[in-house]
């Protein structure tokens, strides 16, 4: 049986329930039942296999984000506002080797993009 990918894992200073919130919003994917502030998932009961998980850990990894997610949309313009207005905090704007996209961080500061779709 071949691996696939049960969720992306973020860790979280704050309650996993909140940056789930943000997450889930952002997605328009609800929060999966059973969220508290220590463990939250969006997208799990969904069951398409493309899960976000946030545990809340006592300090996280400082430094560069490691993993960060990629986000596509064909109305890229709006989807930034819709980011920066649900709490993500605008950080650069990027159009290189024909591809354009944003770099925003999430509430507690987890890099993520979201690109024009071509």
């Amino acid at each position: 049986m071949p691996l696939k990918i049960a969720h992306v894992t973020i860790d979280c200073t704050g309650p996993a329930s909140e940056l789930a919130q943000f997450w889930s919003d952002l997605l328009d994917r609800p929060v999966d039942d059973g969220a508290n502030e220590f463990f939250a998932t969006v997208g799990r009961s969904s069951g398409s296999g493309d899960a976000l998980m946030f545990i809340r850990v006592p300090d996280k990894t400082p430094g560069k984000n490691v993993i960060h997610l990629d986000l596509v949309a064909s109305d890229y313009a709006e989807q930034i506002e819709r980011a920066t207005a649900l709490g993500a905090e605008r950080v650069g704007d990027f159009d290189e080797y024909g591809a354009v996209w944003t770099t925003l961080r999430d509430p507690e500061g987890n890099l993520f993009d979201i690109g024009r779709a071509s």
